[in-house]
């Protein structure tokens, strides 16, 4: 029996499930899922999970927890935010993207802001007005 006709099979059934697991990956961790307005938030910190994928840092604004989305590690470090900036209960602002998904507090961000001053995490997305 040729041995070559299943594995052929196996080979284009993982790259046919691949190719349809991509979609999936990229729907959260693309920009797809925000809106192409820009928003700012500014709260208070109240939790922060750095990390990959990416991090995220939880500020309260007006009585609502939304949640932040910033940069991998590397795009953390290279803007200069680190977790010693992100103490708990100290203010907070972020400049992104939210999310389009109705009732949804997630904000997707381009630049925040500490008490150290801005944080550019993509560069090429921050408006050239502000």
């Amino acid at each position: 029996m040729n041995t070559r006709v299943p594995q052929l099979i196996r080979g284009i059934l993982a790259l046919a499930l691949s190719l349809a697991l991509v979609p999936l990956a990229s729907a959260h961790h693309g920009w797809g899922w925000a809106s192409d307005e820009f928003t700012e938030l500014t709260g208070e910190i109240v939790d922060v999970r750095l990390g990959n994928p990416h991090g995220e840092v939880d500020i309260e604004v007006d009585g609502e927890v939304w949640t932040i989305e910033v940069g991998q590690p590397w795009r953390n470090e290279r803007s200069g935010l680190t977790e010693e900036l992100l103490e708990t209960g100290s203010e907070f602002s972020a400049l992104g993207h939210i999310s389009n998904r109705e009732g949804e507090r997630l904000l997707k961000a381009v630049r925040v802001t500490t008490g150290e001053g801005h944080h550019e995490l993509y560069p090429g997305r921050v408006p050239d007005d502000d």
